[in-house]
């Protein structure tokens, strides 16, 4: 998980201020994993069971009214790695993959809303230098789409830290489709596939190593937040770390970070429960999950 006081990803950030065993990203390096692949990240300031195969996207259902409303976003909490946002609901659906589509915020970005009957409680970026910014449909009616996202709507010691949701109006995003693949991942089984949009199965591991127990691999759906190489974590031997959308159960923060995203990652050592809560795996497996774009459904499955 996390390397060392902040992530590898911003030593330049850090200079001026700045996967388990696993979210621009740099930490001064250490040795040994990154938390629940903990980037230490320097926040930028805010701009002005299974689900094996991934559906197709569902009809479009009247659902929530229209809101038509102007709202300045930039008077909102950002949704981002770092935030912690407590109107944010946690995923009630963990074990269903997303539909087959993704969005991306319009303009400087999109308002987010809890509950679409209410006020938006955030609002999402169009563009953030650690990623998650594409985001997995997991619903879509008329007027609105439900999204996953990354942040957290607590810390694990005042909270739920469990991957978060949010609904965005349809005419503040562009919603393309995915590029038809998802990862599943079995813990009891210790395999791997990329599951594509046909439904068949591409199995990259057959063996690796997940959370130890006080520090455990999240489990349920979530998605790739960005991919990055980072040279300064000798573990990885120079392979990319995949980071996910979403952060550890256990900890708030690793090593000194305020973040504590869990991650794929390569590690010599990569069997059985010994990590903060990244995955890791040999090189052939971090390549070819290094290939799939951001946004890309992850499902962790006991």
């Amino acid at each position: 998980m996390g390397e060392r006081r902040r992530w590898v990803w911003l030593v330049a950030a850090l200079a001026a201020v700045l996967v388990v065993a696993g979210i621009g990203v740099a930490l001064v390096s250490r040795q040994q994993e990154p938390a629940a692949s903990t980037p230490s990240l320097t926040p930028t300031p805010t701009p002005t069971p299974t689900a094996e195969r991934e559906p197709s996207p569902t009809p479009t259902a009247e659902g929530f009214a229209a809101n038509t409303a102007s709202y300045d976003v930039t008077t909102l909490p950002q949704v981002n790695v770092f935030a912690v946002i407590p109107a944010l609901p946690v995923d009630d659906d963990p074990y269903t993959m997303p539909l087959g589509e993704t969005a991306v915020a319009r303009g400087v970005g999109a308002p987010v809303w809890a509950d679409p009957a209410g006020e938006p409680v955030a609002y999402v970026p169009h563009d953030y230098p650690y990623g998650g910014t594409v985001l997995p449909v997991v619903e879509k009616q008329a007027h609105w789409v439900k999204v996953l996202l990354t942040g957290r709507q607590a810390v694990p010691s005042a909270g739920d830290p469990g991957q978060v949701t949010g609904w965005l109006r349809s005419a503040d995003v562009d919603v393309t489709a995915s590029s038809g693949r998802s990862v599943v991942v079995s813990i009891a089984d210790r395999t791997i596939d990329v599951v594509h949009a046909d439904g068949a199965h591409e199995r990259i591991a057959t063996d690796f190593a997940w959370g130890a127990e006080r520090t455990p691999t999240p489990l349920g759906r979530t998605f790739v937040m960005t991919t990055r190489a980072v040279p300064e974590y000798a573990y990885t031997r120079g392979h990319p770390i995949v980071y996910w959308a979403v952060q550890s159960p256990t900890l708030d923060g690793f090593d000194g970070a305020d973040v504590a995203p869990a991650a794929f990652h390569y590690h010599d050592t990569r069997s059985g429960p010994v990590s903060n809560g990244c995955i890791r795996v040999d090189a052939e497996t971090i390549t070819r999950l290094a290939e799939l774009p951001p946004g890309t459904p992850v499902m962790i499955n006991p």
